[in-house]
């Protein structure tokens, strides 16, 4: 069992790595030190504090004395938020580091690739099995930050006056929007959370029971076409349709559309990883925060969805769909298909808003040691969103799964799925 799980470790090692290095390779030096807003950290931070993972947590406990750190100043710079190995550098100003460059980083990795191969390969078997978890750990991890690459560069790409585009890469033919359908559940007690003995974060358990009543969900999420509906009548100048903290968000920040939407008179173009491009009616709405789904969702006469709604209308679902290895690198309109009882675009395209506050499972229970802070200090002013988006490894996913952002942010790639409960009918254009 240890060698081939050695094996099948290694060669997952190696596919995400490269995947990460992939990433980066459209992007000049220039692109990869920006950091346009907080919540945006360089490109270059990315690739570091990747490696750092590794480093720290696998390399270093392993290797011990006979693993030399490629430079110890790394330990502060690129450490997130783990209060348990030591300080951080600032996170609002990882943009002000031009040093190590772009290139001193690319070996940092290449250091760190070396030594991590040489454990994966040789390593005794009862040091493997003891450092088998990190790894698979900092693996998983790595495929978020590989998400966080493209939104990240995005937001700088598309916040720079000339529009510059990540890469030249084919759009997903123009599409419809489709009818919507409300696909029926019955409720009762469900079952949620991970349920299998693969790879799942700390969050995703323990599996338990919840009751739901009866409900419908979307056949799809809401589409561009939609949400312009919305704009048009006056959606973000009504405040009853807003959360209070929402619509002092949207008076704050000025918001009168998605972010990346970029208005000309009535009409709109939206910045994409491949440019600004027309509007898409039939594609799936993205870049809004919390307030802003759930006042869509008020406006259509219906709801978002619980997160355990979301797991029990995804249970049987395949994880399949618009993720990072389709290349679009932007939602795709629903495909023309009649919806059968489980709902279509569940997973990929945008990740979906719900109306759950990121809260731990009765029962949760902490990764140990430093691995506790990865998930659950951060419950707290957080909503979860299920799914993924088209910037989401395929392989990183599963209904189970919990991503958290507070109610405010939009640079995600985080979109809209309605639901209402039973029988109920939509008094709005949804």
């Amino acid at each position: 069992m240890t060698s081939a799980k050695r094996a099948v470790l290694l060669e997952l090692y190696q596919q995400v790595r490269t995947a990460t290095s992939a990433l980066a390779a459209p992007l000049a030096p220039e692109d990869c030190v920006v950091q346009t807003m907080p919540d945006v950290s360089p490109t270059k931070w990315h690739l570091a504090h990747t490696s750092w993972f590794f480093e720290r947590f696998v390399l270093e406990p392993a290797l011990s004395s006979s693993y030399r750190p490629f430079d110890a100043r790394y330990d502060f710079l690129f450490n997130s938020y783990y209060n348990a190995v030591g300080p951080q550098y600032p996170r609002h100003h990882r943009g002000h580091v031009s040093r190590p460059t772009l290139g001193e980083v690319v070996d940092y990795r290449r250091h760190v690739d070396r030594f991590m191969r040489r454990l994966l390969e040789d390593a005794p078997a009862d040091l493997f099995e003891r450092q088998a978890f990190a790894i698979e750990l900092g693996l998983n991890h790595e495929e978020q930050h590989q998400e966080l690459i493209l939104t990240d560069i995005k937001h700088v790409l598309c916040t720079n006056p000339l529009r510059p585009a990540y890469a030249a890469l084919p759009g997903a033919p123009a599409g419809r929007e489709t009818a919507l359908e409300w696909p029926a559940f019955d409720g009762g007690v469900v079952e949620i959370g991970h349920a299998n003995a693969e790879f799942c974060f700390d969050n995703e358990l323990p599996r338990h029971k919840a009751y739901l009543e009866a409900f419908e969900i979307a056949s799809r999420p809401v589409t561009c076409g939609e949400y312009l509906a919305f704009i048009r009548d006056g959606g973000y100048r009504r405040p009853e349709l807003w959360l209070s903290d929402g619509w002092t968000a949207c008076q704050r920040e000025r918001w009168s559309a998605p972010l990346y939407w970029e208005s000309a008179g009535e009409d709109f173009s939206v910045a994409t990883l491949m440019g600004v491009r027309p509007l898409g009616v039939g594609d799936p709405v993205c870049h809004v925060s919390y307030y802003e789904a759930d006042a869509f969702a008020r406006w259509a006469g219906a709801r978002l969805p619980t997160e355990a709604e979301w797991e029990c209308a995804a249970a049987r679902a395949k994880v399949d769909g618009n993720f990072v290895e389709s290349g679009l690198l932007h939602p795709a309109a629903a495909p023309d298909v009649s919806p059968a009882k489980t709902p279509a675009q569940l997973f990929g395209d945008v990740w979906e808003w719900t109306q759950s506050p990121y809260v731990p499972y009765s029962g949760y229970q902490p990764f140990g040691g430093a691995f506790g802070e990865y998930n659950g200090k951060f419950m707290c002013n957080q909503l979860v969103l299920r799914g993924g988006s088209c910037a989401s490894p395929r392989r990183h996913l599963r209904a189970s799964y919990r991503n958290f952002f507070p109610p405010e942010a939009r640079w995600q790639f985080s979109g809209i799925r309605l639901a209402r409960s039973r029988g109920s009918a939509s008094s709005g254009a949804a």
